[in-house]
């Protein structure tokens, strides 16, 4: 059905493009998985994965078996490493879909081999390791990964592809603790290598780490947030000339002016210090703009200047205080992106809610439709 609220974001699939080349040019000569899991990070992970492709992306990542065969029924065909392990049931559809999974419990790695044996398929699955080297999240431990490995290559329905991490602290650039990681993970590597077995692709960095610790790179590096244009973390802002894919906008939906001394919205949070238009918009936290932004002094952009979010945004609605201008019903609001000379990006939202951009982009829910721009394929 067609959206009849005028509120929508928009996607620049150049912008896309531009990252994922400009992280390539960065790593090289380790090759680029692009992450598009969580829908493309809230910006599409169909359209985005066929632009990190176009753009020289040697493979996609996801988080859930479900995302991978969503991409594979669009027709995208490059390899897809699914980063957790699946759950046995699944393992059917990993291997009917040519998912690569990433393992960790002998369990995963016996359902997965059954699963190749059910299915005729004459050739082994390939399958990464992913070792946990201290961020205590998934993966197998250090003592345990070479028993592992020698599980996966004892198995003629399997192949041991690739072996990875994955860093807890990498976006503090000055933290030891991701060299303490990248040590522990050599040991592993070593152990592997005394046994003869030798990955063909190693990978631990995602975004940040691909930036601050050049050594982490290996074979291939798996960047997620870097591709959509937003920065790992404050202490790397301006590490990257990356740009931001995502802006969100709407209309303005009714104008009221307002006496000194009024207060607006939920809790009458809001008062006007001086007479003011405030500017209703159609957008709200059920749309993914937190309930509490205007607490922290958010604000959004109307006629390329910055304006006060008035009080508590609503589900399905915020208020503006835009002061004296002269604004009527219909005029373009910007609420993430550019307007002018006035830029408001996911990194300020985050900051000003004591959170991450990555939660920000996510959050832009379903009911605002996605408009793709730049050149689409």
């Amino acid at each position: 059905m067609t959206s009849y609220r005028p509120v929508w974001a928009e996607v620049d699939l150049d912008a896309i493009r531009a990252n994922v080349r400009m992280l390539r040019e960065t790593v090289a000569p380790a090759q680029v998985l692009a992450v598009v899991k969580a829908d493309g990070y809230g910006h599409g992970a169909v359209p985005v994965g066929r632009a990190a492709l176009e753009a020289g992306a040697a493979a996609l990542g996801v988080a859930l078996v479900e995302e991978g065969v969503t991409l594979r029924d669009a027709g995208i065909d490059a390899p897809i490493l699914v980063l957790s392990e699946p759950v046995p049931d699944a393992a059917p559809y990993v291997v009917a879909h040519r998912l690569t999974p990433v393992v960790y419990t002998p369990r995963g790695i016996e359902a997965l081999a059954k699963a190749v044996a059910e299915s005729g398929r004459d050739q082994p699955l390939p399958v990464h390791l992913k070792v946990d080297t201290g961020m205590h999240r998934v993966g197998a431990a250090t003592r345990d990964a070479a028993v592992l490995a020698r599980q996966i290559a004892d198995r003629a329905e399997l192949r041991l592809e690739g072996v990875c991490t994955h860093f807890a602290v990498a976006d503090e650039p000055d933290n030891p603790y991701t060299n303490d990681q990248l040590a522990s993970f050599d040991g592993v590597l070593a152990t592997l290598h005394g046994l003869g077995i030798e990955p063909d692709i190693v990978h631990t960095a995602n975004t940040a780490a691909a930036i601050a610790f050049p050594s982490s790179r290996r074979d291939m590096v798996r960047a997620g947030i870097g591709i959509y244009g937003v920065a790992p973390g404050p202490a790397l802002a301006n590490a990257l000339a990356l740009r931001p894919a995502l802006a969100v906008k709407a209309h303005v939906s009714h104008v009221k002016p307002l006496s000194a001394g009024s207060r607006v919205s939920y809790g009458l949070r809001y008062t006007l210090a001086n007479d003011s238009n405030i500017a209703t918009v159609p957008v709200g936290y059920g749309d993914g703009v937190p309930r509490n932004l205007a607490a922290g002094g958010g604000e959004v952009l109307v006629h390329g200047r910055r304006c006060r979010i008035a009080g508590t945004v609503t589900m399905d609605q915020l208020m503006v205080d835009v002061g004296s201008l002269p604004v009527v019903g219909g005029d373009e609001v910007v609420l993430l992106g550019r307007q002018g000379d006035e830029q408001i990006t996911a990194a300020e939202w985050a900051e000003r809610l004591g959170t991450i951009a990555y939660e920000i982009v996510c959050g832009i829910g379903p009911r605002v439709p996605r408009e793709y721009v730049g050149t689409t394929s």
